[in-house]
C-alpha cells in the first residue's frame, strides 16, 4: 500500500434522501481511511466532506469498483447494517475471469479465513474459516477469458476474489491472487454493479445499479 495513489475523481452521488446516500466507488480508492497519513484519502473522508452526517455501513476493496451505499443517520446505519448482516441485501458484481467458466452457473462454498503470514491475502480454511458462498453465472467466454455475474450471499474479506481462484479462474488484474494478469490489466476486473435492499424509514425497495467501465 506504500504506493498508493487515489484517483482524483469527482464525488459521483447516485442518491441521496435524509437517511440513505449512495454513492459510485473508484477503482484505487480506499473505502475508509489506512493507517498512516498517507492512506487518510478514502471514499469516507470524501463522502464525509460532502456529507458530513455520512457513516459506514460496508466496505469495497481499494481495487473494487462500484456502488456503496452509506446511512446519514445512526438509524440509518444500524438499519442498513443489519440488511447487511442478516444478508437481506443482494449484491452483484460483474468480474472477469481468467480463462474459460464452466459450467455457465454455480456456486462456491468454501469458507474463508485470513492468511496471518501472508495477509492481507485470505485462503480456504474448510476446519477453521468462516462459511462463505458465491453464486455465478456466465454472462460471455471464451477460451481466453470469461465475463460473469458473481452474487456473493456473505460479505467476507476477498471473497469472491478468493473464491474465483479456488475454482482456477481469478479475477484478471487482481494484485494479490493473480499477480501475472495485473502486469497487463490497468486494474482489478471487478465491479459491484447492483445493491438491493430496504429503505430504513418505510421499509421501501432501493435498486442502487452503475455500469462497470471494462
Amino acid at each position: 500500500m506504500s504506493d498508493y495513489s487515489p484517483p482524483d475523481t469527482p464525488l459521483e452521488v447516485l442518491h441521496a434522501d435524509h437517511e440513505v446516500l449512495c454513492v459510485v466507488k473508484p477503482a484505487g480508492l480506499l473505502s475508509v481511511p489506512g493507517r498512516g497519513a498517507h492512506l487518510a484519502d478514502c471514499l469516507l473522508t470524501r463522502v464525509q466532506a460532502a456529507f458530513p452526517t455520512a457513516l459506514l455501513v460496508h466496505r469495497l476493496d481499494r481495487d473494487t469498483s462500484g456502488v456503496m451505499v452509506f446511512g446519514l443517520t445512526p438509524h440509518a446505519q444500524r438499519h442498513l447494517s443489519g440488511q447487511f448482516e442478516a444478508r437481506r441485501v443482494k449484491k452483484t458484481y460483474v468480474a472477469r475471469l481468467d480463462g474459460r467458466l464452466t459450467p455457465g452457473t454455480g456456486e462456491v462454498d468454501l469458507p474463508l479465513i485470513v492468511d496471518w503470514p501472508n495477509r492481507p491475502r485470505q485462503m480456504v480454511d474448510p476446519e477453521n474459516g468462516k462459511p462463505a458462498l458465491t453464486r455465478w453465472r456466465v454472462m460471455k467466454a471464451t477460451d481466453a477469458e470469461s465475463r460473469v455475474h458473481l452474487m456473493p450471499e456473505t460479505g467476507r474479506s476477498h471473497q469472491l476474489r478468493v473464491h474465483m481462484l479456488a475454482l482456477g479462474h481469478p479475477i484478471l488484474g487482481d494484485p494479490l491472487y493473480a499477480e501475472a494478469t495485473a502486469q497487463v490489466h490497468p486494474r482489478m476486473m471487478l465491479h459491484a454493479q447492483e445493491l438491493r435492499l430496504r429503505h430504513p424509514e418505510g421499509g421501501a425497495g432501493l435498486r442502487f445499479y452503475v455500469k462497470p467501465e471494462f
